[in-house]
């Protein structure tokens, strides 16, 4: 009888121990495949002037449109650079308009730039070319903005920074002629892309930081 117990106990222990081996497994963790060895940890957050310098030096610089940018100036001006250019400092369409913002040759020269070829290149300059055209642009049309902004034309609420970025597409006087014909003298470009399409895609941004200025000029 006591042999018998003995072998009862004996299977209950083995059960336990499987049980505990099941809910418990003995795994290793190979570490190695975990290891930081070789990466970069840490990093530093760069600023705009930093940010321009290295592009500035790099090959061939690019940026595209982040919509976390906000509705201000800064938003503004990266959103009409990704429609222009993807954001690309260094490209030249077939048109032979140039760089981040789509300069023609003929526009930079009232702005005091002449040589395109070092205006390609220097980012600085094609962000000071953009805030100089927007400065006197505004200045253009302020009489427009003051008549026109918060009116519907063929059912677009025009904002002051759709007057701009319109201005920047066509000139000043393309978009005189489509707000005070109240739409029916239009202009589109060589790629068929319309004042009204402007006007309607970048609306709504907050470019009070532009001052109008009759002489603005690019200065570095």
């Amino acid at each position: 009888m006591i042999k018998k117990w003995s072998n009862y106990i004996a299977i209950i222990l083995l059960i336990i121990v499987a049980l505990v081996f099941s809910l418990f497994p003995q795994t290793t963790v190979d570490m190695s495949k975990f290891s930081t060895a070789g990466m970069q940890l840490d990093y530093t957050v760069h600023n705009d002037l930093q940010l321009l310098a290295e592009l500035h030096k790099t090959e061939e610089p690019e940026l595209e449109f982040s919509p976390f940018l906000g509705k201000g100036y800064i938003g503004f001006k990266e959103a009409i650079a990704f429609k222009e250019s993807r954001g690309n400092y260094r490209t030249v369409n077939e048109f032979g308009y140039l760089g981040k913002y789509q300069f023609g040759a003929e526009t930079l020269r009232t702005l005091g730039v002449y040589d395109t070829e070092a205006f390609l290149h220097n980012p600085e300059l094609q962000e000071k070319a953009f805030h100089a055209y927007a400065e006197r642009n505004k200045w253009i049309l302020r009489k427009d903005i003051e008549r026109f902004v918060g009116k519907k034309i063929q059912g677009i609420v025009i904002t002051e920074s759709g007057i701009l970025a319109a201005a920047h597409l066509a000139g000043p006087g393309s978009v005189k002629k489509f707000l005070r014909s109240y739409g029916n003298e239009t202009f589109s470009d060589a790629f068929g892309t319309s004042v009204r399409y402007y006007m309607k895609k970048f609306s709504g941004f907050d470019t009070s930081s532009i001052i109008a200025d009759k002489s603005a000029k690019v200065t570095l």
